[in-house]
């Protein structure tokens, strides 16, 4: 029998640790395919037939192709998402409830409301 050598294990760690990386630069390249805007249909059909067909060698192609503008759409989505994020804090969050008291505040002093009126308004915002 053949003993499983310190090469042994040192070869099937490499080749692991090869088959990770692929992976990782073919979900890599489908997502920034996939996510892209600017590229039709059927272009991201071909280029999905080549990634499936030949996952290595069309990668490969994709990144000497589109790699620069992958970082760069990247961070359009990044900055969109927190764009996003930002406008629906804005809506949903503490700073709601400080237009609504700011806006009783401005009620309270033009006299569309009294002071009692403007308390249980304070209370019903921050509760």
């Amino acid at each position: 029998m053949d003993d499983f050598g310190f090469l042994d294990l040192v070869w099937t760690l490499l080749i692991a640790y090869g088959l990770v990386l692929a992976l990782i630069v073919l979900f890599w390249v489908v997502r920034d395919l996939l996510h892209d805007r600017t590229l039709p249909g059927y272009a991201k059909a071909i280029w999905l037939f080549f990634l499936i067909t030949l996952p290595l060698a069309a990668a490969l192609v994709y990144l000497l192709a589109r790699g620069q503008g992958m970082g760069e759409r990247a961070d359009a989505r990044r900055a969109a998402e927190a764009q996003a994020f930002a406008a629906l804090a804005r809506e949903s969050g503490d700073d709601g409830v400080a237009r609504e008291i700011a806006r009783g505040k401005e009620l309270l002093d033009e006299g569309t409301i009294t002071g009692d009126e403007f308390d249980a308004l304070k209370e019903r915002a921050l509760a």
